[in-house]
């Protein structure tokens, strides 16, 4: 997805993007009817019409009187971004932070507040991931690698084979945090990774598939 600079779109027109981009994507073909946009949007038709217009005197929609509106090629891009942007913070609620209140309502209203560079940080620590745990795909970029981050932060999880970090953040608490006592790791302690093992002062440790999501460790050079 190549995207221009921001339009300075209001949250609202965002929510009409994303709202069409989720539709295209069940019928990449389909013409976005008026009263189903509408009712995915929870208003009423006429302001639905009112915003299909807005957006089609910016490019961004085609709209066909009395039949609906298609997202243009510009359109369906910035939509895209805004898709992919909460997908990346739902993975991150879940996977990093350990949220486990209404993750998709929270994602929605901080997807607006999202710039490119956190986005791209937010992408990096996660792995780059392509798709959700429900097996819906995240959006993709044209990324561009910066090659001044020489020491990424990053979970336990997605460390390259044949590296070490320094721990510097452990999003756990209670028991799980116990747990990790008892295996020697809190802040400061460098991890490695070899043949897929992770280990702690060069001696093999077990930790489950989310534990490994929340240490997070700053790669050494």
């Amino acid at each position: 997805i190549m995207v221009k600079p921001s339009m300075n779109l209001s949250d609202f027109e965002e929510m009409y993007l994303k709202t069409m981009f989720e539709i295209h994507s069940q019928s990449p073909a389909a013409i976005v009817k008026t009263s189903m946009l509408a009712e995915s949007m929870g208003v009423s038709a006429a302001s639905t019409t009112e915003m299909i217009q807005r957006l089609s005197g910016r490019d961004l929609v085609t709209y066909i009187p009395y039949k609906g509106s298609r997202l243009t090629s510009e359109g369906f891009a910035i939509a895209g971004k805004i898709k992919r942007r909460q997908l990346l913070i739902e993975l991150l609620l879940t996977d990093i932070i350990g949220f486990d209140g209404d993750v998709s309502s929270v994602a929605c209203e901080m997807e607006h507040a999202v710039n490119d560079e956190l986005e791209a940080s937010i992408d990096r620590l996660l792995g780059y991931p392509e798709y959700t745990h429900l097996g819906e795909r995240v959006p993709q970029i044209s990324r561009q690698f910066d090659p001044d981050v020489k020491s990424p932060l990053l979970p336990i999880s997605n460390m390259p084979e044949a590296s070490s970090g320094i721990v510097e953040f452990i999003a756990l608490s209670g028991q799980d945090l116990k747990t990790l006592e008892n295996q020697q790791i809190s802040i400061g302690v460098t991890i490695s990774k070899i043949q897929n093992s992770i280990n702690v002062s060069g001696n093999p440790i077990l930790l489950s598939e989310s534990l490994t999501k929340r240490i997070l460790v700053r790669l050494e050079e």
